[in-house]
């Protein structure tokens, strides 16, 4: 079969550089991964680079807490993360950082084109700015009372509990988060891209099948309610890349240089190998092809203003952006609390890295799905799968002709039709390995294990081999099974790199695509050893007890990180002190009550609102929390909390609120919603 030549350039998404790798982190890395190395298993050229984003005031605040330079934690963990991503079998050809000098480069030279043909545009903004700290506040660095709820501690851009949007200007009693000081307007000079200029541009080009359908439509929304131009500077302070011209006082915005910083990691390898030209990749007339797999909650920054940069600046636009969904655990988002908040590194303590590969491959396609890792369900897939089936052909196989046959595999083969099946089925399973299919790959793969598992078993090599006069049938069975196993871990391969590894080091030969079509009669073979092992219950356990403990140890140690900013106490109680003390009866008239979640469901124009339908047990409420940031609505439903039952209704923009859910947590991603233990029910009074 002809290969395809081509040459191809994948990307993922860049980790930021103030906190370690999760499983959240490690779907796209894995997903990523497999599709490289299938693309260089079928021949391709395919060069797979990646970096740490590295810029931005988080960066620089993280880093002054740390007690260290941004410079000195940014080193430290990219080494961590690339400890990880090796650990996890995940092989990019180039690991760089966004704060590099071929970044620099790169993000100078497309600044300057974007400006010198005009897609750059200066104007006075007014913004709220820290007197304390000296330095211009960004949105969620501003916290305050929503100016039409009057919730208090709200983000400086949106209410979590009336689901409102307003500017931080618009906020009451606004606070930096940074000192804790009241912020006062100021005026600066900002630099924007124009990026209403390219709409005709971006309009061909993402519906032109470079994005999944349903990115397509939602990037519908912008166009229908108009393009804006894009704040691309930052004042001083800042960690990042000064913009040309502009003496030391404006920065660019992290999001400007954090995709360049794919040009500016392969730019880096280029200088390593003399086979890679980087013009050949990046130049507006490129043949290549050039690919991101992006997370979903990226898609704006990677379909709208990456192309039209690199449209103005007389570069290629990518071939495709690949944007994946989230991860949960056990059908919920990934808690701390609840030990599903898995480091990529706690992982790695307790478990292989290819189970994880393969459970994750079993559930991937090409929409934007999220991905549910189900613990129970990971477990028994990986031993039916992995062990239970695809393991399991050459363990049943590989030790006759190991004892009784001196390690040699038979000269004939025993049955052509079915090993021309599974030849046969390499053409439907590289396509789907070629269009992100991976779940349906694997689907294949393992029905072809069950006919090779059902071939053995109705041939049963282990009585044949004690019948007189069918020895020849026997090393002749038992070498087909080794000929399955061949096939189906070379259609693995991707998933299951080391696994392979050990399998050819099994079989003494090489797994390629090219040679599916080979076999290895009369090939000698080393003894059978042991590929993997079942996962056991208690090391799943042990995962979450460790994610557990490192809350513990996070929590234990951040009172004493705030000792030299503040009195010592809780950082909890430091933002949010307890309020004035109120007397019993006060107390008493608030009547708390359990309720049942019976509906939840979106609210249509609300980005953080859920509308819940509340069973008391006797009498329904309709409730509007601000809480979808971190809750699906069909998780919600059939689950008990504690609702406030004797609240004044409240009439909101979408309907009429009777009463209050109780959650804890700062907000965003981070909100926790009380539940009552096992046991309790509707309407019982909480005391």
């Amino acid at each position: 079969m002809a290969v395809e030549n081509r040459k191809i350039l994948v990307t993922s998404a860049l980790p930021y550089a103030n906190g370690s790798i999760h499983l959240g982190h490690m779907l796209e890395h894995i997903q990523t991964d497999i599709w490289a190395r299938f693309q260089k298993l079928r021949g391709n050229q395919c060069i797979a680079v990646c970096a740490d984003d590295t810029h931005g005031t988080p960066i620089m605040l993280k880093a002054q807490k740390l007690g260290m330079t941004p410079e000195e934690m940014i080193a430290k963990v990219s080494e961590e993360h690339q400890a990880d991503f090796a650990d996890f079998l995940v092989n990019y050809d180039n690991y760089h950082s966004t704060h590099s000098e071929e970044n620099r480069k790169w993000s100078s030279e497309i600044y300057n084109r974007l400006n010198d043909s005009g897609y750059i545009k200066t104007r006075v903004i007014e913004q709220l700015f820290d007197p304390e700290k000296q330095m211009f506040l960004p949105d969620r660095f501003v916290t305050g009372t929503c100016p039409k709820c009057k919730a208090e501690d709200q983000n400086g851009d949106n209410c979590e509990v009336c689901g409102a949007t307003y500017s931080p200007v618009e906020l009451i009693n606004p606070k930096s988060v940074v000192s804790g000081a009241t912020p006062v307007m100021k005026d600066s000079e900002h630099y924007f891209f124009d990026l209403p200029q390219f709409k005709q541009v971006l309009q061909e080009w993402t519906t032109s099948g470079a994005l999944q359908s349903e990115m397509a439509n939602k990037l519908n929304e912008w166009f229908e309610s108009g393009l804006q131009q894009w704040d691309i500077s930052r004042d001083a302070p800042y960690f990042g890349f000064e913009i040309p011209g502009t003496d030391g006082k404006k920065f660019f915005y992290v999001w400007l240089d954090a995709p360049i910083g794919y040009m500016g990691s392969f730019d880096n390898l280029c200088q390593k190998r003399d086979d890679l030209d980087f013009n050949e990749y990046w130049n507006k007339d490129s043949k290549t092809e050039l690919y991101h797999f992006i997370g979903k909650d990226i898609i704006y920054f990677h379909s709208l203003f990456w192309p039209a940069m690199l449209h103005g600046a007389n570069l290629r636009k990518p071939t495709n952006v690949f944007a994946h969904g989230y991860v949960t655990v056990n059908g919920a988002k990934m808690s701390k609390s609840r030990g599903t908040f898995i480091k990529a590194r706690t992982y790695l303590d307790h478990l292989h890295p290819e189970y994880l590969r393969y459970y994750y491959a079993a559930k991937l396609n090409d929409r934007i799905d999220d991905i549910d890792l189900n613990l129970e369900d990971f477990a028994q897939r990986v031993n039916s799968d992995m062990v239970g089936k695809l393991v399991n052909i050459a363990s049943r196989t590989a030790g006759f002709i190991a004892k009784r046959f001196d390690g040699k595999l038979a000269d004939g083969i025993e049955n052509p039709e079915l090993l021309a099946e599974f030849q046969n089925a390499q053409t439907s399973i590289a396509a789907l390995f070629e269009g992100r299919e991976y779940g349906k790959a694997i689907r294949e793969v393992m029905a072809l294990a069950d006919k090779a598992n059902a071939y053995i078993a109705d041939m049963a090599p282990w009585s044949m081999a004690k019948q007189e006069g069918m020895e020849q049938k026997t090393h002749e069975v038992c070498s087909m099974g080794i000929h399955l196993f061949r096939i189906l871990m070379t259609y693995l391969k991707p998933v299951l790199p080391q696994m392979a590894a050990n399998v050819e080091a099994f079989l003494n030969a090489e797994l390629r695509w090219d040679n599916i079509n080979d076999t290895l009669t009369g090939h000698e073979i080393n003894k059978f050893k042991a590929l993997i092992q079942r996962i056991e219950p208690a090391k799943i356990e042990a995962i979450i007890e460790a994610t557990k403990a490192d809350l513990a140890a996070e929590q234990a140690a951040e009172p004493q990180a705030e000792a030299d900013v503040s009195t010592g106490a809780n950082d909890e109680l430091a933002k949010d002190p307890i309020a004035d003390t109120i007397d019993f009866d006060t107390f008493a008239k608030t009547d708390l009550r359990i309720a049942r979640i019976a509906k939840a469901e979106h609210v249509d124009g609300a980005k953080k609102l859920i509308k819940m339908t509340l069973d008391l047990g006797g009498e329904t409420r309709q409730v509007f929390s601000g809480i979808k940031s971190a809750y699906k609505p069909e998780d919600l439903e059939g689950r008990l909390t504690i609702m406030v039952a004797n609240l004044a209704p409240r009439k909101m923009k979408f309907g009429m609120s009777e009463g209050m859910v109780l959650a804890a947590g700062p907000g965003g991603e981070d909100i926790y919603l009380l539940s009552p233990d096992d046991g309790a029910i509707p309407g019982q009074r909480v005391m």
